[in-house]
């Protein structure tokens, strides 16, 4: 009788944890998807018994993909990078702070070589009716023209000289150097993953002000005195407005493109 119960316990455990999280991993013992066990080993309770059969399975299906990947196949990357996790840890699942570590690696690279190159390397050109980012030299894409209201400013924000481009990015680089929770100043980051380009306004007490353009489907950091401030802008033709409370480097996406 106890033996049955334990058994009853178990699978009640083990259904209750996935119905939790809204997923269906009754059947995940039967999938050869890589994806789908990967989620499991993310969601699925740390004493879970199925964890014990599932990652070694899940590692060998990583191995068997790169081995057999063609050449330039982009999911190779993502697959060795999972795989170093889980040779660490139980899951590919990692931390907020974790998370806002990676990105942080990321900003510093990509400010680091703005600073080898110049600013050569990031030129926005307007035109009209649209307006064109330049990611890199030989890069070029065009996007949806953001409201007439503001796309003259965007222009001039996006303008800028050498020097001014060159003490922007030194101050952005110490302030993602700085971990000092003193500090009287922050950085924050803004995505745009819409088809449009914006201009983010922050507006704290008194004549605090700041004004960062962020070009459609691509990303722009500030240096900013903490603070309360009240975050808008207009993407893609509607309104966005939140307060936000800053007191450590912050990361905010806006939009969402209307491609799949």
């Amino acid at each position: 009788m106890k033996k049955i119960l334990l058994l009853f316990s178990a699978v009640l455990f083990i259904n209750l944890s996935a119905q939790q999280r809204g997923k269906d991993y009754s059947n995940i013992l039967k999938s050869k998807s890589i994806y789908e066990i990967n989620a499991f080993l993310r969601d699925a309770h740390p004493d879970d018994p199925r964890r014990s059969v599932l990652k070694p399975r899940v590692m060998d299906m990583m191995k068997e993909y790169i081995k057999n990947a063609p050449p330039n196949d982009s999911k190779v990357k993502q697959m060795q990078e999972w795989l170093a996790l889980l040779k660490r840890r139980p899951s590919t699942k990692i931390t907020f702070d974790e998370m806002n570590a990676n990105i942080k690696q990321k900003q510093i690279a990509k400010y680091q070589r703005e600073l080898q190159v110049g600013q050569s390397a990031i030129v926005y050109t307007p035109s009209a009716p649209q307006n064109v980012y330049v990611a890199t030299p030989a890069v070029t894409k065009t996007v949806a023209a953001i409201p007439d209201t503001e796309a003259s400013e965007f222009n001039m924000l996006m303008g800028g000289n050498e020097i001014e481009h060159k003490n922007k990015t030194v101050k952005i680089l110490n302030s993602l150097f700085d971990n000092d929770p003193n500090a009287k100043e922050c950085i924050v980051m803004i995505e745009n993953k819409s088809d449009c380009n914006i201009i983010v306004r922050m507006e704290g007490i008194g004549t605090t002000k700041y004004r960062l353009p962020v070009p459609a489907h691509g990303d722009n950091s500030i240096v900013i005195q903490k603070g309360d401030y009240l975050f808008t802008s207009i993407v893609c033709g509607a309104q966005y407005a939140s307060q936000k409370t800053i007191q450590k480097p912050l990361i905010v996406a806006l939009g969402s493109s209307a491609k799949k």
